[in-house]
């Protein structure tokens, strides 16, 4: 039985373009997103948020909370002024639309004051996190969010004394 080369090109061509097509499927659907920490300048000699967890909010899952690997830990957010930043958590998401960033916070935080240390109050962030809208479209031109964490604007003295976080926090991409 003769064997047309013909038929055996076609037959490979098929083969390779099922296969590449296969393998795609895996992957397609899916960024990897970075998430960076930066501040503004403030009038504080540190601003201290104990992050402990990134989670990210999509468009079509309404339920559900996509936990990034998180560089959990203390950081003084007047470290990363004047172009610094660093990164906090990156991880693979779906792309589609980001609603929502949440950063949960752990018992950590603090303000330095004239060189006093005082515990920052973070009301529901160590429980449900400091929730940011993004509202942005992962995928291709989006694969990094800074968040730009105003802390002069973020921190409020109430009158007995305490120091309470209320983040403002502009996204940058």
């Amino acid at each position: 039985m003769k064997k047309n080369p013909l038929l055996l090109l076609i037959g490979v061509l098929l083969f390779v373009a099922w296969a590449c097509e296969k393998d795609n499927s895996s992957t397609t659907g899916k960024t990897v997103l970075t998430v960076r920490l930066t501040d503004g300048p403030g009038d504080y000699q540190q601003v201290n948020v104990d992050i402990r967890d990134v989670r990210l909010k999509m468009a079509d899952d309404t339920s559900q909370w996509l936990s990034l690997a998180t560089n959990a830990g203390i950081y003084n957010l007047l470290d990363f002024q004047n172009g610094a930043d660093t990164i906090i958590a990156t991880g693979p998401a779906p792309a589609n639309v980001l609603k929502e960033v949440r950063l949960v916070l752990g018992p950590e935080n603090s303000v330095m004051v004239d060189s006093i240390l005082y515990d920052l109050e973070t009301p529901s962030a160590e429980q449900s996190g400091l929730k940011i809208k993004i509202d942005k479209n992962l995928g291709l031109v989006l694969d990094s969010l800074t968040l730009d964490f105003d802390a002069e604007k973020s921190i409020l003295k109430t009158g007995n004394g305490k120091f309470i976080l209320k983040p403002v926090i502009k996204v940058v991409d």
